[in-house]
Order: C-alpha cells, then structure tokens, then sequence
C-alpha cells in the first residue's frame, strides 16, 4: 500500500516590495492600502519601487553584493529573510540538506552599451561587422554570467549556504506557479524534507518598462486598482522578491518549528486562449482539483490578477462563480513581479491565515468585498498576463 502523502507546512517567509520587508510591514501595509507607486521615472508608465533595503543584513560581503544585479541582490535578500524566519540561518546540516526551487527571469541589460549601439548603429558603413566588434568589446565578460537564470540560485548558495538540489524555473508568472507544484509535490512524495522555494524581480528598469509597453501590457497615465483598469488594462510592475520555507510536518517537528501556515494544495495549467472562455475553463478544472478540500465557510481568494487585458477581465468573471470568497488582488498595492508573483500571494495568504483575519479590499477596489468572519483557507489564484494559470491553497495550522 502506497504511504499517504506527506503534510507540508509554511515554516519560514521572507518578502520585500514597496511596503518594505518581512510579514508585519507587509499586514501594516495592506490594513492601510498603502500605495506606493513611481509615476514619474518611467512617465508614462507606473511602476512600484522596491522599498529602501539595507542589504548589508542579509549579504554581508560586499564583494558578493557587487557581481549581483539589483534582482539577485532583492532575491539573495528575502531568501535570507525566509531562513531566519525559519530558523534555518547559519545551520550548516540543515542547509547542507535543504533544496532550493527558483522562479527566475533572464538577466538584466546593459543599458549605457545598448544606447551607444542603437544611436551610432544606423551610422556605421558595415552595420554588422559594427554590431559585432561593439558587442565583443564593450560588455563586460561577467554581465553575460549575470544574465544566467539559474544565477540567484548559485547566488543563494553562495551567501547562505543552502546546497541541496537546485532547480530553476523560467516562464514567466508559471515559473512560480510551477516551483511550487514541484515544491510540494516533492515533499508529499518524501522526495524531499524542507525546501526554499521563491524568486525575485526588478521593475525599475527601462529595458522591461519599454518591452512590456510595446506589447500593450504596462498601465500609464492614472492609476487605478486592477480591477478598475478596463476596457484597455495593463499592469504596473513591481520590484519584490519572495521566499518561503515548505517543510514536511514531520521535519518541521522534529527540530522543534511552529507552521506559519499549510501548503495544502499548488496546481498550474496552460489553456489555449484563442479558444472562448479559455482562462475560466481552465480555472475552474483546476478549482475541481482543490474542491474537495475547500471548506463551506471561512475562506476567502487573494488574486495575482495583474491588470492586464484580457486576462484579468476573465479571472473576475470566474471569480463571479465564487461569490461565498472575499477577493483581493494584491497587485493594486503591490504591483505585478512577474515570476515570484505567485510565491509572494502565498506568502501573504499564509501571513492572513496565521492571523485568523483577511486584510481590507485594497485600495477600496469596488469588487472586494469586507471579510468579518475568521479566516481559515485562502485560494490563490496565479494568471499570467498572457499565458499559465494556477492555483494554490494555504491553511490554517491548528
């Protein structure tokens, strides 16, 4: 007979963005609907900036801080955060044996060389042989280390010490959703005791600004909460990293650690959305998934709704299918990360669910409704803005 799968617990958070670092930041900012946005560096676009970091506290070698871009140094950061919360730091045998799953984007751009480039390229007699010789002597031989996905992850080892198996997953809003699939399910199988699952993302670049613009994804001229930007949409991007402590309930006691919350449930799909009601077919196949074990009262959804049309348009007429939930969507305050987006909604799900309680709508978006009664589940949902969907389900430890 095939063992039950295991429990897994939440046993340690670590997130920044721009309500600032660590889980009673984060409570304070959304019982507040703190909003923090940057309307002006990249006009007409809005971004949320990451909140000022001493990132001395969790990277203490300068040295180490100066071959990291700005997304590893956020992402080494909370992942540090995530393992003092666990109370993981600076224990070489647990460390040793700690895995690590990473949602990661490619690495960010030189924009001094690439502004030279495309301002003399139109002028040069030989465009390609210009091209070439630019590229060859003018990046620096450690920025093509520094694009590497899977260099957080190198980085995290590095600074912490985790050296477990390593896994980096790329794609978006589904890299996250994927991580903790995989997370999970690895800990359920006893394929793994503890695992530090997370990623991390910077949105004050132009680079991305200016791609996801040309795409029609970028929310400019006033702001507004997510589900008050049709019919034309768009997401303001967030800077944020998250990282969480998934730990087997029978690791988690035997070293003594109280769950902040359960991870009871992470399950991702990738609809075909030339098809009518695409995102809410497959929303609602996952939602059978999880069905039975969602309880009739005390549960509430936190959305990674992003903004961006069409998608979110139709996660909220699937969330109309789910009246008895209370919705928030959390990047009205703290803008869209991209990949770590669905690790930080965990995150902060478990940060709800640990305190019995569902923060207000944020920003009093009209489509959040107040929650009085205790809070015990919350579903989180996971759209990408323009493919992968996901949900996850966190719960109350008794």
């Amino acid at each position: 007979m095939a063992e039950a799968p295991r429990e897994a617990w939440i046993t340690g958070i670590g997130i920044v963005s721009c309500l600032g670092e660590g889980l009673d930041a984060h409570w304070q900012g959304f019982a507040e609907s703190k909003r923090v946005i940057d309307a002006e560096t990249f006009a007409p676009f809005i971004v949320h900036p990451l909140a000022p970091v001493d990132f001395d506290k969790q990277i203490p070698k300068r040295g180490d801080q100066r071959q990291m871009e700005p997304w590893q140094r956020i992402g080494t950061y909370a992942a540090g955060l995530a393992l003092d919360s666990a109370g993981a730091k600076g224990n070489a045998a647990l460390l040793g044996h700690m895995d690590m799953i990473v949602a990661a984007g490619g690495g960010e751009r030189d924009e001094a060389v690439d502004s030279a480039i495309l301002s003399q390229l139109p002028k040069a007699a030989k465009p390609d042989q210009f091209l070439n010789d630019r590229l060859m002597s003018d990046l620096r031989p450690t920025l093509f280390l520094a694009q590497l996905s899977n260099l957080l992850a190198g980085n995290i080892s590095i600074v912490h010490g985790v050296t477990g198996s390593s896994r980096t997953f790329m794609g978006e809003e589904l890299a996250s959703i994927d991580a903790l699939q995989i997370a999970l399910a690895r800990i359920a199988a006893g394929q793994s005791d503890i695992t530090l699952v997370g990623g991390s993302y910077n949105a004050e670049r132009s680079d991305v600004v200016m791609l996801y613009s040309f795409g029609g994804y970028c929310l400019d001229g006033e702001f507004r909460p997510v589900w008050e930007r049709e019919p034309k949409g768009g997401f303001a991007l967030g800077s944020l990293g998250a990282f969480i402590v998934v730990e087997s309930r029978a690791h988690a006691q035997a070293r003594g650690v109280k769950p902040i919350a359960r991870l009871s449930a992470a399950t991702s799909g990738y609809s075909n959305r030339q098809n009518p009601h695409a995102i809410e077919n497959e929303l609602e196949r996952l939602w059978t998934r999880i069905a039975p074990a969602l309880a009739p009262e005390g549960g509430a959804i936190i959305s990674g709704a992003s903004g961006a049309a069409p998608a979110t348009a139709a996660e909220r007429q699937f969330l109309l299918s789910h009246p008895e939930r209370p919705v928030r969507a959390t990047a009205t305050l703290i803008g869209h990360g991209i990949e770590p987006q669905m690790v930080m909604n965990v995150a902060l799900a478990a940060m709800a669910v640990s305190r019995g309680k569902l923060f207000p709508p944020c920003a009093g978006a009209s489509f959040e409704q107040p929650m009085e009664q205790a809070l015990r589940q919350v579903v989180v949902t996971g759209v990408g803005h323009w493919r992968g969907e996901g949900l996850a389900l966190v719960e109350a430890v008794d």
